[in-house]
Order: C-alpha cells, then sequence, then structure tokens
C-alpha cells in the first residue's frame, strides 16, 4: 500500500523544484511574510484535510526551517475537542463546524474564522473483484447503509448481485467523513451496526475493502487515488467522482467543501500562526491539487486571503 505522504511527495515533485528551491531566500513569493520565524503551529482534525496540510508544511519548511508545525489526525469531531480545550491554533475539517461546538467556543471565549481550502468528493468504494455494483443510487446506499435490524445483502439492492452478506468498512464517529455520510445520505437514521469496521484511520478502510470481495466503505477522493489500483470507485446516479464532477458540483451529494478554522488569537498574536495561514492560502491550489483533491477558484482563494489580513 502507498503511503499517503509517498504519493504527495511524489506528486508535487514538479511544484517542489519551483518552490523549494526558493528556500529561505524566497518565502514571500510563495505565500508567507518572507522573513525568518520561529515558534509552533499547533492543528489537529480531519484525516482527510491533513494530506493537504501536510503537502503544504513539507513546502512551508523549506522557506521557515525553525517553525514547527504539528499535525494530529484525530478526526473532525476530535479536532473540535482539542481547539475548544484552547490545545490547538488550527483545525482541519471536512464538515461545517455545528452549532453546539460553535456554543462551546463562545463559552471557552475563543473567536475563529473558517477557511475553505478544497473541495473533496466523498468516494465510495468497492473490492476490485466486484463486477456488480457498477453504479448505484443515494437510495441503493441507504437500503444498504442504515441499520434496520437486518443482515444486509447485496441482493437485497438488486436480485441479481450476489447473495452473501455486506462487509462495511466506514470513518469512526469523530470523522467528519462519518458526519457528512450520516447527514447527506443517511439523513440522520443510525448506520448499519452488523459487520462493520469503523476506524478514523482511512488507510485501515482501504485494507479493509481491498482484502474483502464484498466490501463496501467511503473516504475522501484523495485516499482513492491513492489506491485506486487496488479499489474501484461506484458511479453515483451515474456519474464517478473526478475533479471536473467534483469541482462542478455535479457528483451530488458527495461533492463537499474542506476547511481550516483558525483562532483569531493565534493569528493575531503568533507571527508564526500567521505566515504558515497566509502560506497555506497562497498556495492551497497547488497542494491541493497536488495531493488529490479539487482546487478553489481564484476569486474565493482572494477572499480568504483578505478575512486573514482581517485578523491582524
Amino acid at each position: 500500500m502507498k503511503s499517503f505522504k509517498y504519493l504527495a511527495m511524489s506528486a508535487m515533485i514538479g511544484s517542489a523544484l519551483v518552490l523549494g528551491a526558493c528556500g529561505a531566500q524566497g518565502g514571500a513569493e510563495n505565500g508567507g511574510s518572507g522573513e525568518q520565524l520561529s515558534g509552533s503551529v499547533k492543528m489537529d482534525g480531519s484525516s482527510t484535510v491533513a494530506p493537504i496540510m501536510e503537502a503544504v508544511n513539507e513546502e512551508y519548511a523549506a522557506t521557515q526551517p525553525d517553525v514547527k508545525v504539528s499535525i494530529g489526525v484525530s478526526g473532525s469531531g476530535g479536532g473540535f475537542e482539542k481547539f475548544i480545550a484552547g490545545e490547538t491554533d488550527l483545525s482541519n475539517a471536512s464538515r461545517p463546524i455545528k452549532d453546539e461546538e460553535k456554543q462551546k467556543l463562545e463559552e471557552a471565549g475563543i473567536d475563529f474564522t473558517e477557511f475553505e481550502v478544497a473541495k473533496d468528493g466523498l468516494t465510495i468504494v468497492v473490492n476490485k473483484e466486484n463486477d456488480w455494483a457498477e453504479d448505484i443510487t443515494v437510495e441503493d446506499l441507504q437500503k444498504l447503509w442504515i441499520e434496520d435490524g437486518k443482515t444486509k445483502k447485496w441482493s437485497d439492492i438488486n436480485p441479481e448481485w450476489p447473495d452473501e452478506e455486506v462487509k462495511f468498512y466506514s470513518p469512526g464517529t469523530d470523522s467528519g467523513t462519518y458526519d457528512y455520510f450520516n447527514e447527506v445520505v443517511l439523513e440522520e437514521k443510525d448506520m448499519v451496526k452488523q459487520n462493520i469496521q469503523l476506524s478514523e484511520d482511512d488507510n485501515v478502510l482501504v485494507q479493509g475493502v481491498t482484502g474483502d470481495k464484498n466490501g463496501i466503505g467511503f473516504f475522501g477522493y484523495a485516499y482513492y487515488l491513492a489506491n485506486k489500483e487496488e479499489l474501484k470507485a461506484v458511479k453515483i446516479g451515474g456519474v464517478e467522482p473526478n475533479n471536473e464532477t467534483i469541482e462542478s458540483g455535479e457528483y451530488t451529494p458527495l461533492s463537499r467543501p474542506l476547511f481550516v478554522y483558525a483562532k483569531n488569537a493565534s493569528v493575531k498574536d503568533n507571527e508564526a500562526v500567521y505566515d504558515f495561514m497566509k502560506f497555506t492560502l497562497d498556495n492551497s491550489a497547488e497542494m491541493a491539487e497536488a495531493v488529490g483533491y479539487v482546487s478553489l477558484p481564484e476569486e474565493k482563494i482572494k477572499e480568504a486571503t483578505d478575512a486573514l489580513e482581517g485578523l491582524k
């Protein structure tokens, strides 16, 4: 199985030659202040957003080697818990912040700003040997994934499909990907409880579906791209996930935005946090594409950059 960092760096060789060669002298050209800084930036959250931030950090380290950036992957929900507790400067999320999380931040006296950094297409995958589930509907997904007290079989969807039990692989309950799937596909109903493995580590889900002919799972588009030789993406209502259908929204309802939430006080008081966030926005389009996501249009990136500047 491919290491995700390996995928990201392999895809970024061209950009690394341009960005990294600038080194410490060229930081301002590619984002950031250009002056040498020291300090730390702490972030946690979505495993879906993490590849973008890891790719950004690989480049940022070439311009600011004395700034130490830590990137945790406890899931969107877990990341917000740390953000609320004041343990992190930035929180990565593959879903919008919930009202109850906003309230807890308000109670903790933490002001924040939401930054969209890329688009993703939550991808439904099956085993390579699965030659029947080529194209399914959201209603089919509901029949499979919503708990109804029965053991699910492929033949429940189509009587011509195998009369075999389906094995499910899902992100854990702290994951924003789980939350998003629960909201837009399951419509807040309980997820199936039998024959299911949940994990906050998307690579565990990849391994599960890869090794199970009757497996079905879901995770971010980039993780599918990293393992597309071992997995098969399922069309949803006749539409396959790719850069064009995700950006246009045709791949509905599984196209979604990816976010970084910044603590306003960290941006204002910690030059390293501001500088890293500016570098992230300035390079988000290139980095998102490099690791398999869909970049935002220039006007949206400019709006985010203006919002960041307003926090100083």
